[in-house]
């Protein structure tokens, strides 16, 4: 005699076997967002010691650049 499982045996291990794999999907999501959070703040960091930067050496086209990049970047935080 095989040892086969009935449908609903079937059906329940697939459905753990679901939860599981979307808790670990979450996981991803959260850890996704943590990364994304801080590599966000590290370029806004770097900008903004650029953009002093331009500012103290009075160098207003890279002062004009960078403040665009400093735009765009806050655009896609939003």
């Amino acid at each position: 005699m095989k040892n086969e499982k009935s449908y609903s045996e079937i059906m329940k291990t697939r459905n753990m076997f679901k939860k599981k794999n979307e808790k670990k999907s979450m996981l991803d999501v959260y850890i996704q967002m943590i990364l994304d959070e801080a590599i966000y703040l590290r370029k806004k960091e770097v900008l903004e010691e650029k953009i002093n930067h331009a500012i103290d050496t009075r160098d207003k086209a890279l002062f004009m650049k960078l403040s665009n990049e400093f735009k765009e970047l806050n655009k896609i935080a939003l």
